[in-house]
Formats: C-alpha cells, structure tokens, sequence
C-alpha cells in the first residue's frame, strides 16, 4: 500500500469525524506504528468537551501486521462457521473481521476502565478504523512513552505504584492489557497513562489470561527496576490472580487502605 492511498483512507476517515462536528483539523501525526497512526487534532469543544484530541486512525487491511492473534481472541465465539473459518484461514473476509474486533475491543476496553477511573485515555467516539480519544499533553508538546523516560528513583517508586494499581485494577474489572510494556505507557506530569488495548483479554474467558498478566507484570517490574525499584514479579502476579480467583479483589481506595503494593 502506497502512503498516498493510505493518506487517502485517513482522509475518508478525518472527514467523517469532521462531518460529525467533533474535529475541526488534524495538527500533526504524534505516533506511527505496524497497526495504526496516531494524529493530534483540534477538537470541537462543544460536542467533545475538549479542545484538543488524539485520533488513532488503524491501517488499512493490506498494510496491517496481521499476527496470529489467537492468543487473545482465545474464548471469544464467533457464531458463524464460515466467519470462524475465515478467520483461521486469514482470508480477505478474516482480516476485515479481524480488524473490526481488533478496533471494538479496543474501544469497549477504554469505555469501560475510563467509567471505572482507570488511568487510560477518554474514548469519545469511533469508526470501524478509528478512535478518537483524549489526548496526553498539549498542543506544544505530548506525553512520551514511558521508554524514553528518565525518572528519578523517587518518581520511580511512585510510578511503579501508579501501575501496579492501575494494573490491579484492571483486573478487578476483568481486563488484562496482554501487552502492556514502556511502549505503551505515557508520562505526563509525573502520572502514568496505559494506551493501545485492541488485544486486551478477558481472564473469565481467555485461557491464556493468567501468563498474559504475568508478562504484563514482568515487563512494568523490569523496567522498574533500571531505577532502582526492585520487586518480584512472579509473587505479585500470583497473588493478583489468586485474589481474582477468590473474588478478593476490591476497589482501590477501599484495597489501599489495607494492602498497598
């Protein structure tokens, strides 16, 4: 796919949320990769509440990296026999469907942890190719990914808190981010934001959850620990899923008062 189709695909799709009243212009692209492109854009106050977003705008079908993503999709039925087929065979229809549960998931991710006052960025609307959200930041400079971060071992420990709780409670409302890493974590103003979920997994369903949250863990405590916030890994994410398990899980300003992490 040349950059000029694919221009023109983001253009169809700039043009819808223009037409809805919630953009009136794309700033500037803020972030490139395999699955999507993420623009800054001036936003219409009065229909989104803010004056500045993020519009994630996903590939189209012939440029997207479509993995075996089983893994995650792992549990979730899908009726039809021959969209499951297609989708085990990646046909043309499997990738469009794929790419349409790759988006709702996505989507019905955000809309749930932001209702729970989780760390994630406010979703405001959607097309079956994009997302348009809150933005972290402001028009001069945006939030940066966590890997490009610097902190002091004091802002360490307390960013370490910030995602260990934001990982908890995730959970607690049944959603494991199933990638979580310094790629997909934004800093700004000494607060951690978790992005990009189209491959959450739900542990109710998905029997790979349990490893999945253990990866999530591993990763966030590595990091942690290029700053000097050494923990185990293994422990927390065995305790986080037995309390799962056993319904201990309770919401963090009632759970903090009594067992901080």
């Amino acid at each position: 796919m040349h950059d000029d189709e694919n221009d023109q695909i983001h253009t169809t799709t700039f043009d819808h949320f223009v037409g809805e009243g919630l953009i009136t212009h794309v700033i500037r692209p803020i972030k490139a990769g395999k699955e999507a492109t993420v623009h800054l854009v001036r936003t219409n106050p009065s229909t989104t509440g803010e004056r500045l977003g993020a519009l994630k705008a996903f590939h189209s079908l012939e440029r997207r990296d479509f993995r075996d993503e089983s893994v995650y999709r792992d549990g979730e039925w899908i009726r039809e026999r021959r969209i499951r087929v297609a989708l085990q065979k990646r046909t043309k229809l499997g990738r469009e469907v794929q790419g349409g549960i790759w988006v709702n998931r996505e989507w019905e991710a955000l809309r749930l942890l932001w209702a729970a006052g989780l760390p994630v960025p406010r979703p405001i609307a959607r097309t079956s190719d994009a997302i348009l959200m809150t933005l972290v930041g402001d028009e001069v400079a945006v939030a940066p990914q966590l890997r490009s971060c610097r902190p002091t071992p004091a802002e360490a420990e307390d960013l370490f808190g910030q995602l260990m709780r934001a990982i908890k409670g995730m959970l607690f409302h049944n959603v494991v981010h199933g990638d979580l890493s310094p790629y997909n974590i934004l800093w700004w103003e000494r607060r951690a934001t978790i992005i990009d979920l189209p491959q959450a997994a739900d542990p109710r369903k998905n029997r790979h959850a349990r490893s999945l949250l253990e990866r999530d863990v591993g990763r966030v405590c590595e990091y942690a620990s290029r700053w000097g916030v050494e923990r185990h890994p293994e422990r927390i994410a065995s305790d986080l899923w037995t309390a799962w398990e056993f319904a201990d899980l309770v919401p963090e300003e009632l759970r903090a008062l009594v067992d901080p992490i």
